[in-house]
């Protein structure tokens, strides 16, 4: 690729994202006559990629690995060749971050969903009632991608009134910390400029429940009807999945989104960290407490339980907090036996636990 070449991809694909260090990871593709493109849709083996060129359909062929956190996906950078009928995809250049979930819990397999991501818009339906617990989930995913999460509240036009929207506000907040919070009324474009301002730099990807109102949020944050909207069912707030393949569109402000389908599982895939992230304050009571390995159950000098005590911390977070790591380590255990083995000797040692105790209380009887 000429230095006239490069200026002009720089140029083409800089609203797509394309910034010097993508042009420095794809320089050594340069020499082989490839074009440098973004991955905006993903569908049954084949992709479209916007170059520098115009837009152009490839084959995924020559990438598709046996591994499916390798497969091609909307937000990767790739090389592509130049002609062909048809023609294909060479190469991804490395991600700098990757929105993974886990496709089943009965089975190993991570499922990635946006690669190149900065911000993960969780899109949250005021229009029901809140699932704290669902929410702590994407967090946890978000902050283990990589990407900065995002709560939105859409549909706040909704909510009777401006205290019990603060309440609700607070609400998350608490099972957020660290996360901007975003009430958002697409209708009546409330929170939109706070949002966009968010989102105006880097690549968003949309995340939520179908029925959130994701589609009609990427509409307003693009000013015109790109996705198409389906009633929600008032019984329940839900909707079918208007999107059905995972998009990437360049934002007016500047930025670009990735609109996904929705989401009816989302579970966790590997997000030990990120689950420490999503509950920060947690992690920091944790440090405190007067064993290092103190499992935050009935350990004298538990930094964690007296927060409970004393109302800082909510017992719910605690509960959600285990869940989450419990799953997290069943996943994790299914490919690595080492894991699996320590899941089992800490079962064993409950299990001898419990029978001492029961065998104690019996003997206590007999004496009585």
């Amino acid at each position: 690729m000429s230095s006239s070449s490069a200026s002009s991809a720089s140029s083409a694909l800089a609203p797509y994202g394309w910034d010097e260090s993508w042009a420095e990871a794809f320089a050594p593709y340069e020499t082989e006559g490839l074009l440098p493109g973004r991955v905006v849709r993903v569908d049954r083996g084949q992709c479209d990629v916007v170059t520098a060129d115009g837009p152009l359909r490839a084959d995924t062929a020559f990438v598709t690995p046996h591994d499916p956190l390798r497969v091609v996906c909307t937000g990767d950078w790739v090389a592509v060749e130049p002609g062909g009928n048809p023609r294909y995809v060479r190469t991804c250049l490395p991600r700098r971050t990757a929105f993974v979930r886990s496709t089943s819990s009965q089975r190993s397999e991570g499922q990635i969903l946006a690669a190149n991501v900065d911000h993960a818009v969780i899109a949250v339906s005021l229009a029901v009632e809140l699932d704290l617990g669902r929410i702590e989930r994407f967090l946890a995913l978000s902050w283990e991608s990589g990407a900065q999460p995002v709560v939105v509240l859409t549909k706040a036009d909704l909510v009777p009134d401006a205290v019990t929207l603060a309440h609700l506000v607070q609400d998350v907040e608490t099972s957020a910390p660290g996360v901007p919070v975003v009430p958002v009324s697409s209708l009546g474009g409330d929170g939109l400029d706070v949002l966009a301002a968010i989102v105006g730099g880097g690549t968003s990807v949309l995340l939520g429940q179908s029925g959130a109102g994701k589609s009609t949020l990427a509409n307003a944050l693009l000013g015109e009807d790109v996705m198409a909207v389906q009633a929600t069912r008032d019984v329940d707030g839900k909707g079918r999945h208007t999107t059905t393949t995972r998009n990437l569109l360049v934002l007016p402000g500047g930025g670009v989104l990735i609109d996904t389908p929705g989401l009816r599982g989302v579970g966790l895939w590997d997000a030990e960290t990120g689950v420490g992230q999503a509950f920060s304050e947690i992690e920091e009571l944790a440090e405190r407490c007067r064993f290092h390995d103190c499992a935050h159950e009935a350990e004298p000098g538990c930094a964690v339980l007296a927060a409970i005590d004393s109302g800082e911390l909510p017992q719910r977070r605690l509960e959600s907090y285990r869940k989450l790591l419990r799953e997290n380590r069943r996943i994790v255990a299914k490919t690595d036996a080492r894991l699996r083995a320590e899941i089992h000797k800490d079962w064993k040692r409950k299990e001898a636990m419990g029978r001492a105790a029961m065998k104690a209380k019996r003997g206590a009887h007999g004496r009585a």
